[in-house]
């Protein structure tokens, strides 16, 4: 090997993330490897139990997880009433453009893991972060149907690849 090429790989080096094989050799990370490893971190900070303190650890989580799918997905973080996390839930899977949402079973789900509030996801594959007047329809139907079995509904994320809008942050 050169010295240009020594050099060039000491720079390819010092500026990614470095793993060691199994032979003690360190070499640069797959993104893979990375995105699997931030997702581990991640779900440590949102997992059961985990007291719902940084909003942020959330919304990093969720971008991670339905940031960069092929379909939309809708989601619930169901929470105990000291706003604990009990369990993040993949409730719905639509098409790349739509999601059915029925709010009997987002409803029943809560009840069944006895919530006491909810954080409800979803994702846009337009890359658009911006609600849509569907979404905050739906949210006040959800808003409203969960009221009645007394399940607040804290905040909507919108994840649109690495973008995430909260209609909590909005006022809506």
């Amino acid at each position: 090997m050169s010295l240009s090429s020594t050099s060039s790989v000491d720079a390819v080096a010092a500026a990614a993330l470095l793993v060691r094989d199994v032979d003690g050799q360190y070499r640069p990370a797959r993104a893979e490897e990375v995105l699997s490893q931030a997702r581990r971190v991640l779900s440590q900070r949102v997992r059961r139990g985990a007291t719902m303190s940084s909003p942020q650890a959330v919304k990093d989580y969720l971008r991670l997880e339905i940031g960069a799918l092929e379909h939309e997905v809708f989601c619930v973080l169901f929470l105990d009433a000291q706003h604990r996390i009990i369990a993040l839930k993949q409730m719905f899977r639509g098409t790349v453009t739509q999601t059915s949402v029925n709010p009997r079973e987002v409803v029943k789900e809560a009840l069944g893991c006895s919530g006491a509030a909810v954080i409800l996801a979803h994702n846009h594959l337009s890359g658009a972060v911006e609600p849509s007047r569907a979404d905050e329809y739906l949210t006040q139907t959800l808003k409203t149907a969960l009221a009645l079995v007394d399940v607040r509904v804290l905040d909507h994320l919108v994840v649109a690849g690495a973008d995430v809008c909260s209609f909590a942050e909005r006022g809506l």
